[in-house]
């Protein structure tokens, strides 16, 4: 595949990044090997697995080039954007829930990694423990939204936390919101319902990183919602990259409200898109998720936290 082409089509340049990327790290994992025969076992595995990566991306490159140009293209990525922000929050449990946030943020980022999606940072708030007060990221890639619209709502883990001394299982829940970016909102801010705040963004950068404030914080003073950007190279950005996702917050809300006017007519559908909605619990000592949604149940949890979750969301689905 010729990846300089694939970058100029706008339907294939994310996926001929995410290329790029696996075979840069194949070349290195080469290298690596011929100087250290002692490796050979780890980079074999390592090859396998950037193999089966690149090959899940050339398919969908296959894919996307083979599908004719239909008129009613722009309808469906209206409808199933290729662009979603992914929050987390860390819920009821204290530590234990933060880390579950942040179990719960990686699972989906190597999910994405499978999937050839690109996965970026928007805004992190850690604890002591290092995991997640709440953080959210923006995930762009074919199908996204299609695959992962059914996430939102309260995840709960029942285990014992490496801190328990008398071996007592705790229950801790996370909440996920998949909010997706459409380019044609119908939502309308008014100026004077916002309260911005600027502020040096932390973290990892060149010499400009907590010298300049270009992190943003939008209040909207009528709902409440806090939106958060800071990883955006200047303010203008962060401050439309806020306002973008205010709106798809303020969306969801009017979204939220009209599925619970019809919250009768719906009890046979998957969920409401409602975050306060407790979805699934993950029991480690049972090794076993479960989607009270659908009422099935997965095992092997190990792998599910390392984005294993491709059966879950085809069953989802179906």
């Amino acid at each position: 595949m010729d990846i300089s082409e694939l970058k100029k089509d706008h339907r294939t340049s994310y996926l001929a990044g995410a290329l790029e990327k696996l075979l840069l790290e194949e070349a290195e994992v080469r290298e690596m090997l011929e100087g250290d025969a002692s490796l050979e076992e780890m980079a074999r595995k390592e090859l396998r697995l950037i193999q089966e990566q690149k090959e899940e991306i050339e398919k969908q490159i296959k894919e996307i080039l083979d599908k004719p140009a239909r008129r009613g293209g722009d309808k469906e990525e209206e409808e199933f954007p290729s662009e979603i922000v992914l929050e987390v929050r860390a819920g009821a449990g204290g530590d234990e829930a933060s880390l579950f946030a942040w179990e719960l943020a990686r699972m989906y980022e190597k999910f994405a990694e499978k999937r050839g999606w690109q996965w970026k940072v928007d805004y992190e708030s850690k604890n002591e423990v290092n995991g997640y007060k709440e953080a959210s990221f923006e995930v762009k890639g074919k199908d996204v939204y299609k695959l992962l619209r059914y996430e939102t709502g309260v995840h709960r883990v029942q285990r014992i936390p490496a801190t328990e001394k008398n071996g007592r299982v705790h229950t801790s829940t996370a909440s996920v919101a998949i909010l997706p970016l459409r380019k044609k909102v119908s939502i309308e801010i008014n100026p004077a319902d916002l309260e911005m705040e600027y502020s040096r963004s932390g973290g990892k950068g060149g010499q400009n990183v907590n010298k300049v404030e270009t992190a943003v914080r939008l209040v909207h003073k009528p709902t409440g919602l806090d939106v958060r950007s800071t990883n955006e190279r200047s303010q203008l950005a962060n401050r439309e990259k806020a306002l973008l996702i205010l709106k798809a917050k303020l969306q969801q809300l009017r979204e939220e409200e009209e599925a619970k006017k019809y919250g009768g007519e719906r009890k046979s559908q998957i969920g409401t898109a409602d975050r306060s909605e407790k979805i699934r619990t993950y029991n480690f000592p049972q090794d076993r998720l479960t989607d009270h949604r659908v009422n099935k149940s997965w095992h092997n949890l190990p792998a599910i936290m390392a984005g294993k979750i491709e059966e879950i969301i085809s069953d989802l689905h179906t």
